[in-house]
């Protein structure tokens, strides 16, 4: 039966991928506890397994005695001469070999197997979760599981990863069986679980696909200083070249953008601007609102805000649509950027047309049946006038 019991928990450790040496001592754990439990916290006892032998023997120590008081600690000098030849006294020790299936019997070894069952589940929770802690910030490849509600699971090496509806680029759909990269995000304990989320809409997932796909910034030679993202639709990241003769801006975008159209590909064609990154903060705020000219920038760097000063016909290029340009220069700078047009300049003014990107084809419709034809129309308007215009409110206006 010993050699039974160890073969049917060899078989269980190599099914659950369980280092020997780790059965072992769960092994000695558990029959300790069995040995307890049968004859008390007083006896004397060693448990010895042998993962390579397939052996498990325990051994109870008892001392010779001529009247036993405590059968678990104590053996009469008549029985020992009864069992043993060895020239044992009053006072010697006597190591008895326990007989597994007399002293516990199927239903305790039974349950030994079941803790162990529940041991090496604890222990494989344990080595999942390190092993996904040591990977925080890095790229897996998965396979799309399942969906639940708006969450999807993804299948990694037999592990089932979590990627949340808040970690999923917007507006793309996830197939199942479908290969997936994403970045390993955090990794928590659910009830002792672990929960490993991933996100393919962190800016880091964007950094890593880029040192995926360009040399040079896996070897060094360029550098990711910083990266703003809206995953999915826009994102803007900055880069500093260590080397004069290498161009990081024309290094990520590579000949004919192939480097480049590979991360956009990765991303549902999402738009990277590529921002050339230096210490100075005006140079780097002009160039993260680029395509839009800055006439002059006043800094408050202990606020971390900069006031923009452009020209009224650049304004919509700074501030983006829906405010997104300026929103994402504020984050890659890390500036809170405030857009200021020159009043200096005489009034300008430019067709609805031009701002129906930015309008919204509903609102554009609705001020352009109302009559409006330039922006200055709408600018001059009366709030109570443009209130009777259906759809607006005043934090629209």
């Amino acid at each position: 039966m010993n050699t039974e019991l160890v073969e049917a928990f060899n078989f269980l450790s190599r099914e659950k991928n369980v280092d020997r040496d780790v059965l072992g001592t769960i092994l000695e754990e558990i029959f300790t506890m069995m040995v307890r439990k049968e004859y008390g916290e007083e006896a004397h006892f060693d448990v010895v397994v042998n993962i390579d032998r397939g052996e498990i023997q325990i051994y109870l120590q008892k001392t010779v005695v001529d009247a036993v008081s405590d059968p678990v600690k104590e053996i009469s000098v008549e029985q020992v001469r009864k069992i043993t030849d060895e020239p044992l006294d009053v006072g010697d020790d006597y190591v008895e070999i326990l007989d597994f299936e007399k002293v516990f019997g199927r239903r305790i070894i039974r349950t030994a197997f079941q803790e162990l069952v529940r041991r090496i589940k604890d222990l494989e929770k344990e080595v999942v979760f390190n092993e996904y802690a040591g990977t925080i910030g890095e790229i897996i490849v998965g396979e799309v599981y399942y969906q639940r509600k708006n969450d999807v699971y993804v299948l990694h090496n037999k592990n089932e990863l979590l990627l949340p509806r808040t970690e999923q680029i917007a507006r793309e759909k996830y197939r199942k069986g479908a290969t997936i990269r994403a970045i390993v995000k955090e990794v928590i304990r659910d009830n002792g679980a672990p929960k490993v989320i991933i996100s393919r809409s962190a800016p880091e997932f964007l950094a890593k696909l880029f040192a995926l796909e360009i040399p040079e910034i896996y070897d060094g030679v360029i550098e990711i200083k910083a990266v703003s993202r809206e995953a999915g639709d826009r994102a803007k990241i900055a880069v500093i070249s260590y080397d004069d003769r290498v161009d990081p801006v024309g290094a990520c975008v590579g000949m004919k953008g192939v480097r480049i159209h590979a991360v956009v590909r990765e991303l549902g064609n999402e738009n990277i601007d590529i921002v050339p990154w230096t210490e100075d903060d005006e140079t780097f705020i002009t160039r993260a609102l680029a395509p839009a000219k800055i006439k002059s920038i006043s800094l408050n760097r202990e606020e971390r805000t900069a006031s923009v000063l452009i020209d009224p016909d650049q304004a919509s290029l700074a501030i983006g649509r829906g405010g997104q340009n300026v929103r994402l220069a504020s984050k890659l700078t890390g500036f809170d950027i405030d857009i200021i047009r020159d009043a200096s300049e005489e009034e300008y003014d430019m067709d609805l047309t031009e701002l129906q990107e930015e309008l919204g084809e509903d609102l554009f419709t609705k001020l352009s049946d109302a009559g409006y034809v330039t922006a200055r129309d709408v600018l001059d308007a009366k709030r109570i006038v443009l209130l009777e215009i259906e759809g607006l409110d005043d934090d629209m206006i």
